[in-house]
């Protein structure tokens, strides 16, 4: 070579991974202009039920898609919130809502997570909703057992959760579902006393990378593990009411989902925030709120973005002169 150059140890110019995290509504516009990207879209959480047997709240919805185009103009981002648990015989808990990546060409929407049924004097009181992951079903000795809500609602492919699981018991001893997850469904409630578990949620770290990660979500006590990159976790089912013990509420899902409680007077845990996890069902008070959604776009810079070093040509000179240059 007549002049420096950029050259090293390793000669190979390296590419930048550009990540952008959403836990609130707003708009992205790409740092790198029009391209692709492989972009995380999480759906509220469904919140729990809150009377007798009641199932607890469906995950919002989970889609990841790789090599999804965009433009260079900005375009807004829709981060879903969480349902509400609801109180004793005010129905079954809130559906979350859509988030939704929304560029002009195909736009991403996960669906929001179904409510839990709520143990109350109809059928449409214990049935779970549904939509992305279903709420857990629940049940009374006035209307029976209502059926757990759908996942994947409206569908999709790869599917964006699973449904809920049913209730069971009788008597004032009835135990509700729980919520589907992203990865599994819900767990059917444990005759007479014992309320079913949240569904799984989705491990993200092959995409978005190993823990730590600034947008994963800190485990809280009494939801399912979310630090490690796990999302959408369904709420565990809530069990009993008075003249009924012991009782044991259904374990929240791993991403987040609220855990559900047994007894009558203790309300349903709350899923954690930005996980999308489903909320807690309550034995005779009021469910836990599903969790808000969040939405992750992970992009690679075209082209060389960085060198792995740079030699002056006196530097160059030294190493060949002493046979160490390759």
């Amino acid at each position: 070579m007549s002049n420096g150059g950029i050259i090293g140890p390793i000669n190979d110019p390296t590419r930048g991974d550009l990540t952008t995290s959403f836990t609130a509504s707003g708009n992205y516009t790409s740092p790198i202009g029009a391209g692709t990207g492989t972009i995380l879209v999480v759906a509220g959480g469904g919140g729990g039920g809150g009377n007798r047997g009641s199932g607890g709240g469906g995950a919002g919805g989970l889609r990841i898609i790789s090599c999804q185009p965009f433009p260079a103009s900005s375009f807004p981002v829709t981060v879903g919130a969480g349902g509400a648990g609801t109180p004793v015989a005010t129905g079954r808990g809130v559906s979350g809502t859509d988030s939704i990546f929304a560029t002009s060409s195909s736009p991403i929407t996960s669906s929001g997570g179904g409510g839990g049924g709520a143990g109350g004097n109809s059928p449409t009181e214990n049935t779970g909703g549904s939509g992305g992951s279903g709420g857990g079903g629940a049940i009374s000795g006035l209307a029976g057992a209502g059926p757990a809500g759908a996942g994947n609602t409206p569908p999709f492919s790869p599917p964006q959760g699973n449904a809920g699981g049913t209730a069971t018991g009788g008597s004032g001893c009835e135990a509700g579902g729980g919520g589907g997850g992203s990865s599994s469904v819900g767990s059917n409630g444990v005759s007479p006393r014992q309320g079913g578990a949240g569904g799984s949620g989705t491990s993200v770290a092959p995409y978005f990378g190993t823990s730590p990660q600034p947008f994963y979500q800190a485990d809280q006590p009494n939801r399912g593990p979310s630090s490690t990159g796990i999302f959408a976790g369904g709420g565990g089912g809530g069990a009993g009411q008075p003249g009924c013990a012991p009782t044991v509420g259904g374990t929240g899902g791993p991403g987040g989902g609220g855990a559900g409680v047994g007894g009558p007077t203790t309300n349903g845990f709350a899923a954690t925030t930005n996980t999308g996890g489903g909320g807690g069902g309550a034995g005779e008070a009021t469910g836990g709120n599903g969790g808000s959604g969040i939405v992750i776009v992970k992009q690679t810079a075209a082209g060389p973005v960085q060198a792995s070093g740079v030699w002056s040509l006196s530097e160059q000179y030294n190493f060949k002169k002493a046979g160490n240059w390759s």
